[in-house]
């Protein structure tokens, strides 16, 4: 029997260019909630091989993107945690705060399925995993790396900025009270 096919729903915000400049909190999870990168032991997060490609790979986010700087980031067990601006081409090589707040604007090019915005927070992040999924699979992993999607969240303000940027670099001490915790 042919089960009907469920029409996806978007979780971002409608309307909304996300090739806009502005700061953008994402946060990638495993499949399945798997401790997939490593463990946390004593507040210290401590990377297997898989972590340690995880980590790499968003470093190199930033230097394939000149209108994208990178900011807090956390390696969890079975997330990451991320904060990414994306600046204007006439602020590229700066580093001020008005990269530092999103800023609404009218949808100049909307994301489509199968039409990807160049340069927006879906592409990015949709190159990111597949970067990692790749590199995890020829080390001879064979199940899907990812949860389909990811959570994002557009930064309004430089109070929110650095509540989001304090959690982030507070979630390994929290691992134990965390609802993405899990034991490796």
């Amino acid at each position: 029997m042919n089960e009907p096919i469920s029409n996806r729903r978007s979780i971002r915000l409608k309307e909304y260019d996300y090739s806009s400049v502005g700061a953008y909190f994402v946060t990638i999870c495993v499949q399945n909630k798997l401790c997939l990168f490593g463990k946390i032991s004593d507040g210290v997060v401590r990377l297997n091989e898989f972590g340690n490609i995880e980590r790499n790979e968003w470093f190199e986010i930033e230097k394939h993107r000149p209108n994208v700087e990178l900011d807090a980031f956390v390696v969890m067990p079975n997330h990451v945690h991320g904060i990414v601006f994306l600046k204007n081409a006439d602020d590229v090589g700066e580093c001020s705060t008005k990269t530092r707040r999103a800023r609404h604007a009218v949808p100049l090019q909307k994301e489509r399925f199968g039409k990807p915005t160049k340069g927006s927070i879906p592409t990015i992040i949709r190159a990111y995993k597949s970067a990692v999924s790749k590199m995890i699979h020829q080390l001879g992993y064979d199940r899907t790396v990812w949860q389909r999607n990811y959570y994002e969240h557009i930064i309004r303000d430089e109070l929110e900025h650095q509540r989001i940027y304090s959690y982030i670099e507070n979630n390994p001490f929290d691992w134990n009270n965390d609802e993405m915790y899990c034991l490796p």
